[in-house]
């Protein structure tokens, strides 16, 4: 805007950094694959795409996109931490497809995390058909 004007949020200039750094484009995006070297940014990548996942994951709940019932079958974990968060490998069969095992990679809150036996629920991702993403307990 002007030089008086309100420009943009903090949170909004974070999320265009985190876009930059995801994709490596612009400043940030460059600055960084020069300092950590591509094996590390495609980890920071990697994890940038699962916390957005989460974020996606809400938006698609509010708008009431229908869940499906899941068994958890095994759990996994991939050893990363987001916001100190554990990222899993979440073995899943959907009610209704007997035998059918999805894995899924995700981001699970350390206080709800999944056992097997135990009911979680997923999204059918409207981006990617045929795909699912955990959308949490049941």
């Amino acid at each position: 805007m002007g030089i008086f004007g309100k420009g943009r949020s903090r949170e909004e200039k974070a999320a265009e950094i985190m876009d930059q750094v995801a994709s490596g484009k612009g400043f940030y995006g460059r600055a960084t694959r020069a300092f950590v070297g591509s094996d590390s940014l495609a980890s920071m990548q990697q994890s940038i795409g699962t916390y957005k996942s989460g974020a996606y994951v809400q938006q698609l709940l509010a708008a009431g996109v229908p869940t499906v019932p899941a068994l958890v079958v095994s759990l996994s974990d991939t050893g990363k931490l987001i916001n100190f968060d554990p990222v899993v490998n979440l073995v899943v069969q959907p009610a209704g497809a007997p035998g059918a095992h999805l894995t899924l990679q995700t981001l699970v809150s350390k206080l709800q995390i999944p056992r097997p036996g135990d009911q979680v629920l997923l999204l059918a991702d409207p981006a990617s058909p045929g795909s699912y993403l955990y959308a949490g307990m049941a």
